[in-house]
């Protein structure tokens, strides 16, 4: 194949694994092309067309990259694809204004070759270097684990909590690029609320609900998922915060106002069981624990 017929091959291919993540399914497309001595153009092209896109569309493709060696590729294919990118940083640079990194590629300011290849000496050199490295994309979409990603919605709402920037806020969680899993800023910002038990707290927090739910990043869905999650968890945090379900109430009734809460989710609150006698007929046992 010529490069344009491998371009034209392997492009489609590319934009298509960014949609569906499946390295295998991508591994399997790219192998059927006729790259022979030329495969290394499908390093190449894959880093060209991650500069183009989105930080979590990088970390896939450094992802598929590590897939496809010993596969697809070789490491020579990949040394030489490094090269080929290396000698044209220049047209790269002006085109994109992002610079190839030997484990992915990274932000940096010209001078091209020798400083990219500097910056990433001192990136795997420094203490827990692969682990930082890791994370040179930041999140990286729905690709990341479900702990990492609730970690950084739990961040972002503290720093929130302690700068009062909304806009800051809603950066850190546009840049998760999760919009799947908005439920769970819902449900953090619900549980840090009752755990603080403070106004200031309950303000702060409604008034972000409101901003996201506002700006459509928060979708009725997530903001009725989200507090459902915390009304099945209360059992649960009342044993650690006793005021629990009285701060809860508190809150919907504050978000209620704000007019982000649906009624359906406001007949599901929950209140704190009541304990119930019976009749002396029954010797004056207790009944289970009955929400109403």
């Amino acid at each position: 194949m010529t490069d344009e017929e491998i371009q034209k091959g392997t492009e489609p291919i590319i934009l298509e694994y960014f949609e569906h993540g499946d390295t295998a399914e991508a591994a399997l497309a790219l192998d059927e092309l006729n790259c022979g001595t030329k495969r290394y153009r499908i390093v190449v092209l894959a880093i060209e067309i991650a500069m183009e896109h989105k930080p979590s569309h990088r970390e896939m493709t450094s992802v598929l990259i590590s897939d496809l060696y010993g596969r697809v590729i070789s490491q020579r294919d990949i040394g030489k694809a490094f090269e080929v990118l290396l000698k044209n940083l220049p047209d790269l640079v002006l085109d994109t204004q992002m610079l190839i990194l030997c484990l992915g590629i990274s932000w940096l300011e010209l001078e091209h070759a020798r400083q990219a290849l500097g910056r990433a000496d001192t990136l795997l050199s420094m203490k827990h270097g692969l682990v930082r490295l890791d994370n040179v994309w930041g999140v990286g979409g729905g690709l990341r684990p479900v702990k990492y990603l609730t970690r950084q919605m739990n961040l972002l709402l503290q720093e929130y909590l302690s700068s009062g920037d909304l806009q800051e806020a809603t950066r850190c969680l546009m840049d998760l690029e999760v919009p799947h899993f908005h439920h769970e800023l819902v449900y953090e910002s619900v549980v840090m609320t009752i755990e603080a038990i403070n106004g200031h707290t309950e303000e702060m927090m409604c008034k972000l609900l409101k901003s996201l739910y506002a700006a459509i990043i928060i979708t009725p869905d997530m903001m009725e998922r989200g507090f459902l999650r915390v009304y099945e968890d209360m059992p649960d945090i009342c044993l650690d915060v006793p005021l629990a379900y009285s701060v809860l109430e508190r809150f919907v009734e504050r978000c209620q106002k704000a007019g982000f809460l649906t009624d359906e989710v406001i007949k599901k609150m929950p209140s704190r069981g009541r304990k119930r006698f019976v009749s002396e007929g029954d010797g004056g046992r207790v009944k289970s624990h009955e929400f109403v």
